[in-house]
């Protein structure tokens, strides 16, 4: 039974939900599941999510927001945000938002309409949290290779300051999860001393077991 709790910490009006035990992702297990299902979704939360993260690229140009795990919300809010308030979003005073196409192998594609989005243009990429920094890594390689400028990472958790040589600006991070710990599976310490996992975990959520 996995239980979801809400912390007693809190970012302006941005709650932290998490569950304890033993999960597993597509890179690493994990004692942390972060329940990001409402960030993502409820629009009162994701505002607040964009509000928290604005200030960190007021100052730099943005043309499109790349929103990984299903954050197109929070980045539709995180561009109005940056449009209202930023002297330098770019020329036109206008930010595209977009989420990427995976092919069989995994790896981020994006098709000829797409590609004006991302080539020569200034892309921050968005995450519901960054772990290993796996993925965020794969994002900055993809929007390198079809031309694209990388001005950051923003992510609601990261348990990692930087990826790829770009900071990640978070509002939350792993100093708000006392014991957080990643591991690779083969030196898992759950796995070792027998523990079954709890749950697999991806973007779109949790399968208990």
């Amino acid at each position: 039974m996995i239980e979801i709790q809400e912390l007693p910490i809190k970012r302006g009006n941005v709650p932290l939900r998490v569950a304890r035990g033993h999960f597993a992702t597509n890179h690493s297990h994990i004692n942390y599941y972060i329940d990001i299902s409402y960030h993502k979704t409820r629009l009162t939360e994701a505002r607040d999510v964009a509000k928290q993260l604005a200030p960190h690229y007021r100052s730099i140009p943005i043309d499109t927001i790349l929103c990984l795990d299903g954050t197109a919300v929070i980045g539709t809010c995180l561009a109005e945000e940056l449009v209202a308030s930023s002297r330098s979003v770019n020329d036109h005073r206008d930010i595209c938002v977009l989420e990427p196409e995976y092919n069989a192998n995994s790896q981020i594609i994006f098709r000829d309409n797409a590609q004006p989005l991302i080539r020569d243009k200034h892309v921050l990429v968005l995450m519901a949290s960054v772990t290993t920094g796996f993925t965020a890594n794969r994002s900055i390689e993809a929007i390198g290779y079809y031309g694209g400028m990388v001005q950051g990472i923003a992510a609601l958790y990261s348990a990692v300051p930087e990826s790829a040589g770009f900071a990640v600006h978070s509002v939350y991070d792993i100093r708000d999860l006392p014991g957080y710990a990643s591991y690779d599976y083969q030196d898992c310490p759950y796995c070792k001393a027998g523990r079954r996992l709890d749950a697999l975990v991806n973007s779109f959520g949790y399968s208990a077991l």
